[in-house]
């Protein structure tokens, strides 16, 4: 088959998430199995405008509101040589109902309140009104996402259970060979872009009241954002005199990342909700535990009790509870690493991207009038 990816990025924009990594594992199994794989994505600094890595056809037109423009007018004057078009929505779709019947929409989350978080009113209240107008027209489409409880808040938007299909993410990290050595002290890390979405205020909340049951307490950052954005975060810090027990790493190499998550005690998540949360399997790779919002996604990737927790009530002293809890309880913390390390592993990509593929082919064959043997 032909597979067009439709994606406002693409795996090498410096603003590329976990859904770029996530859909480069899939395309590049698809490629092994003998199809082909062009991902049509908006330019970045740098960039070029075509290029093929990892045997996939790279394609960048326009930019990151451009091309949702654009991406219709490829795919009308190309139709012919592509059987199947994946539609990734990131907060607005490509509209692919309305110029293609070979389509499945790829949906990491369901926006809602993260327009709140990432823009200011009244563009935030144009894309949630929008939100809630598109899926009208993907009624007949179907959606593959990555967790459960996304699949819960599609059919609330309208999407019929039965064209929902959710496919677990792995993660693509080397595991710890035994058990890991960890900090002296009490650590607690938080990995992600440093967006407001992602909770990082509640973290820092969070850890003043760790710190002030665990004096010695540590907490690192690990993440970029915008310099204005960081150095209001620096503030926070300052105000609540933990710089010196502060940490903040930047964007860091995956090297790095593991050999911090390697050393952390527990991961700690407040995230207004996730698609998935790829950083919890991360964790729990190298048999570091995770503390969690109960919310969309980040409630699929943490088995509650067992591979970490999922709080109570998503609030910043609940969270500092929770992870001062665990942190003290050492045969829960003990067991909780080895089911946290056990879950990651049991994920493989060769498996879900099977999945992926398989709904692929269902959709192709299904323009056709046929089933599959």
């Amino acid at each position: 088959m032909n597979i067009l990816i439709l994606n406002w990025r693409d795996i090498q924009d410096p603003k590329a998430g976990g859904a770029e990594l996530v859909t480069m594992e899939h395309a590049k199994y698809w490629v092994t199995k003998g199809h082909k794989v062009t991902w049509l994505t908006s330019r970045f600094p740098g960039s070029k405008e075509s290029e093929v890595f990892d045997d996939i056809q790279f394609v960048r037109k326009g930019n990151a509101i451009s091309i949702y423009l654009i991406a219709p007018f490829y795919y009308l004057i190309n139709r012919k040589k592509f059987d199947v078009v994946i539609d990734e929505i990131h907060g607005l779709p490509f509209f692919t109902p309305l110029y293609s019947k070979k389509n499945i929409a790829f949906i990491h989350e369901v926006a809602g309140e993260i327009w709140d978080y990432m823009y200011p009113f009244p563009i935030s209240k144009i894309g949630k009104f929008i939100e809630n107008l598109y899926f009208k027209f993907y009624k007949n489409t179907l959606f593959w996402t990555d967790a459960a409880s996304t699949v819960d808040e599609l059919v609330q938007k309208g999407i019929p259970r039965k064209n929902c299909h959710a496919i677990p993410c792995p993660v693509n990290i080397v595991f710890a060979a035994q058990l890991p050595k960890k900090e002296e002290n009490p650590t607690f890390i938080f990995v992600s872009r440093l967006v407001k979405m992602k909770g990082i205020e509640s973290i820092l909340e969070a850890f003043s009241y760790i710190k002030g049951e665990l004096p010695k307490a540590q907490l690192w950052i690990v993440g970029g954002g915008e310099k204005k954005y960081l150095n209001y975060l620096k503030r926070i810090v300052s105000g609540k005199k933990i710089v010196e027990s502060v940490t903040f790493y930047d964007f860091v190499s995956q090297t790095k990342k593991v050999e911090l998550l390697s050393k952390a005690h527990i991961l700690l998540h407040a995230s207004v909700k996730e698609g998935w949360g790829l950083v919890i399997l991360e964790a729990g790779s190298q048999m570091t535990p995770s503390v969690v919002y109960n919310v969309p996604g980040l409630r699929d990737s943490v088995k509650n009790n067992i591979t970490g927790i999922l709080v109570r009530e998503n609030s910043p002293i609940q969270l500092g509870i929770s992870a001062v809890s665990l942190y003290n309880d050492k045969k829960m913390y003990e067991q909780m690493q080895k089911n946290a390390y056990n879950w990651s592993k049991s994920l493989k990509w060769e498996d879900v991207a099977e999945e992926s593929l398989a709904l692929i082919i269902e959709v192709t064959l299904s323009q056709q009038g046929l089933k599959r043997k």
